[in-house]
């Protein structure tokens, strides 16, 4: 039906709709309300089922899952029984990490003990190896060395029989000052150790008591001589280059010529040849003492080198002198409050000198038997994503001007890096020419005095040789990386790569935290120039000696433990590596966590993931406090936890450190 409607435009029809349509239209409005409310129900469950999904995905499938494999119950045991769990990370960290130190031991110092085992299991088999012809000398000489029932049958008489054939050995300093306390109990030692070498060479030990008071002079006025490295750096003369004629009137008492051309054959020299001299001034000063008293007194000179070769020589000697040596250590040690010579098994002994003298045969198989090909691989990438994060970080740093910072990232991406085998250390063909001059026999100070003289002559081939192919005098089985400036190479040690700092296995928590910090510390030493008075004139230098400032005052606000000493300016070049480098691995971890998934923990520690990251870091620096050197470069060990931990807002945040905490300071510094 339709009906009219007036309006001001006109009249409008519109069609009634019958009570039945009125019905249908009220139907269909209810289903589709109905409908859209099933529509928004289904979604809602789709959308809390998916959440449940992903809850149960992320926390339980992808979450931090337990490493249960014998590498990381190995790491879990060992950081169990260094840290001290009952101590409060926010109040001493250190103890929290290394409490037990001194009952497990420095991780460093271990794991170069664990080096050298791994060595010696190469040694002692053989069989297992293909060897190159002429390699087999390493274990020949290893088994030689080891053979001490024929060193003690030999006696002294293989060492009798060199006695003329002496140049200058390294002479053995007691006294840094014949003022030194207790001087008279230490000539008295010194005087009976001389005689116990005289008797067992077979001399007269009632004529060697003047010697041993003149030895101790001599060496007090030698030491007096030293100048300490801070002044020789201050003064830019570490290293200072002369020539041969020029360092001859310096120090004219020593034919300076004939001993370079005698030391390093068959380089020729002439004397106008350069040559790089190691505090010009003592030299001087000692020629002035030979030329005053020494040069009085030839008798004693050769008394005194021949004692000097004992300490030299004595690996290859029999136990008497060994004992005699080692027990004049230990009595000046205890009279000087000096540590006394380490004592170290036999064949630890035997390991390093076949290290030293059979390098490149030992570089290889230590690397086949140590450094896989998956291990290369993981290390690879670790170090690759500190440095890709460190190019990006430089972005923040807040007193680096432009073009230094476009400098530096270049630096970075043109680094070259050596990660575990130097590339020589794979080819094994060149050891058959260097030991072709090694004679085994017939006594094994024979075979001693041999390998040393091999050992010599590569060096100064070495010299010969154009500095590209120079092979990189990085061990193995060393600890410590190193950076060429010349060629801007970073080599990282096989030795290094080493549980407990890093496995393919381990969690990467910690393998950011250990290796990863050691990798960026490295990487930051490079731009030390930059910290230095005048190393960076563009920069910002107030912001920079404001942050310089602000880390040299969080480190001084920190205790230190008893007994120790440090002077907060030396050590701020490595405090600011060591602040940087945890910034830097903690970022790089943090990115590898949101690009792979799958982080694992080590059971029953109650650590999360980043938690056992710092765990790790602090795990670097376990060593005895009460061991550090006074001249260190380095902060005491605890300073170098403390100090980084507290400069960093995410040590405190998940750890849930309280304001006023010893790690949780007011202000930090951003110097890295």
């Amino acid at each position: 039906m339709w009906t009219e409607q007036a309006s001001g435009s006109g009249t409008r029809r519109r069609r009634e709709r019958s009570p039945e349509e009125e019905l249908h239209t009220a139907q269909d409005g209810w289903w589709q309300m109905t409908l859209r409310a099933l529509r928004t129900l289904l979604l809602f469950s789709i959308i809390l089922g998916l959440s449940l999904l992903l809850w149960g995905y992320v926390f339980q499938g992808c979450g931090p899952s337990p490493c249960r494999t014998s590498v990381c119950q190995d790491l879990l045991d060992l950081y169990l029984a260094s840290g001290n769990t009952s101590v409060a990370p926010c109040t001493d960290f250190f103890s929290f990490a290394c409490g037990n130190i001194n009952r497990t031991g420095s991780p460093f110092q271990a794991l170069a003990e664990e080096n050298k085992r791994r060595v010696r299991r190469i040694l002692e088999t053989p069989g297992s190896w293909r060897l190159a012809p002429g390699e087999e000398k390493a274990f020949e000489f290893y088994n030689s060395c080891m053979n001490m029932s024929a060193i003690e049958a030999a006696g002294a008489s293989p060492f009798r029989q060199v006695i003329e054939e002496i140049d200058q050995p390294e002479l053995d300093v007691l006294l840094k000052q014949k003022q030194e306390p207790n001087y008279a109990q230490i000539l008295r030692e010194y005087l009976s150790y001389l005689n116990r070498l005289v008797t067992l060479l077979g001399g007269d030990p009632t004529k060697v008591g003047n010697d041993a008071s003149y030895s101790l002079f001599i060496n007090s006025q030698l030491n007096q001589f030293l100048r300490p490295g801070e002044q020789q750096q201050a003064q830019g003369k570490v290293f200072e280059m002369v020539t041969v004629d020029q360092l001859q009137r310096v120090a004219p008492a020593i034919d300076w010529l004939s001993c370079l051309q005698a030391t390093f054959a068959p380089m020729s020299l002439s004397p106008s040849y350069r040559v790089a001299v190691h505090d010009l001034e003592y030299l001087k000063n000692m020629s002035q003492l030979i030329e005053k008293d020494l040069m009085k007194h030839r008798d004693f000179l050769q008394s005194h080198i021949i004692f000097g070769l004992v300490k030299t020589l004595s690996p290859a000697l029999d136990s008497q002198f060994q004992e005699a040596h080692r027990s004049l250590s230990q009595k000046v040690g205890e009279l000087t409050g000096r540590p006394p010579m380490p004592v170290h098994p036999r064949w630890m002994t035997c390991v390093e000198k076949t290290e030293a003298f059979f390098e490149p045969t030992l570089a290889t198989l230590f690397i086949k038997e140590t450094f896989k090909p998956s291990t290369h691989s993981a290390a690879m990438e670790l170090f690759t994503t500190i440095k890709d994060t460190f190019i990006s970080h430089l972005h923040t740093v807040p007193w680096m001007d432009r073009e230094t910072r476009a400098e530096a990232q270049d630096r970075l991406t043109q680094l070259q890096v050596k990660m575990g085998p130097s590339e020589w250390a794979l080819k094994p063909d060149p050891a058959r020419q260097e030991y072709d001059d090694v004679q085994l026999g017939p006594s094994f100070l024979q075979t001693f005095l041999s390998c040393v003289r091999s050992r010599q002559a590569r060096v100064i081939q070495g010299f010969l040789q154009p500095f590209s192919s120079h092979r990189w005098q990085v061990l193995p089985w060393g600890l410590k990386a190193s950076y060429s400036i010349p060629d801007h190479v970073m080599v990282f040690p096989a030795g290094l790569l080493q549980p407990p700092f890093f496995h393919p296995g381990y969690p990467r928590a910690v393998n950011f935290g250990a290796a990863g910090s050691i990798m960026a510390r490295e990487l930051l030493h490079i731009f030390d120039q930059l910290l230095l008075p005048g190393g960076c004139p563009a920069c910002d230098t107030r912001a920079l000696q404001k942050a310089l400032l602000c880390l040299e005052r969080l480190y001084a606000a920190l205790p230190s433990p008893k007994g120790t000493s440090f002077n907060v300016s030396r050590t701020l070049l490595e405090d600011a590596a060591d602040a940087g480098a945890l910034a830097i691995a903690l970022k790089a971890y943090k990115k590898r966590l949101v690009l792979f998934r799958g982080e694992t923990i080590l059971p029953n520690l109650d650590l999360s993931p980043r938690q056992l990251f710092f765990r790790s870091y602090a795990q670097v620096m376990c060593r005895d406090p009460s061991t550090q050197d006074p001249q260190d470069i380095r902060s005491p060990p605890t300073l170098r936890v403390h100090g980084p931990l507290s400069d960093s807002p995410a040590f405190t945040r998940h750890f849930r450190c309280p304001q006023g905490a010893l790690l949780n300071p007011p202000s930090r510094c951003q110097l890295w």
